[in-house]
């Protein structure tokens, strides 16, 4: 049983790179092309889409859903303080347990 297992995984591990070699096949037969009025109705489509894009204004407020729910404006960060180097070093007490 084990012998049949393992020539499973290596027919399984075999078969992968060639698999992948297969050549792509589109059994799917290619639409008729469009007729010179589909053309020409598409392009009509077309135009006047971009023109009704160029109708719509720009959004000047916020997007933010939950704009109306803060109470207040966000707090600034603090400012930073004095560096370690400039302030006085801290006196320790007691003894150290290590």
């Amino acid at each position: 049983m084990k012998l049949f297992r393992m020539a499973a995984v290596l027919l399984a591990v075999a078969s992968g790179p060639a698999y992948a070699q297969m050549p792509n096949l589109n059994l799917l037969q290619d639409g008729p092309g469009k007729t010179p009025e589909e053309k020409a109705a598409e392009a009509e489509r077309d135009k006047a889409y971009k023109e009704t894009l160029k109708k719509i204004p720009d959004s000047k407020a916020s997007n933010d859903p939950w704009g109306g729910m803060r109470s207040d404006p966000p707090k600034q960060a603090a400012a930073p303080k004095a560096s370690a180097a400039t302030s006085t070093p801290k006196k320790k007490s007691g003894a150290t347990a290590n």
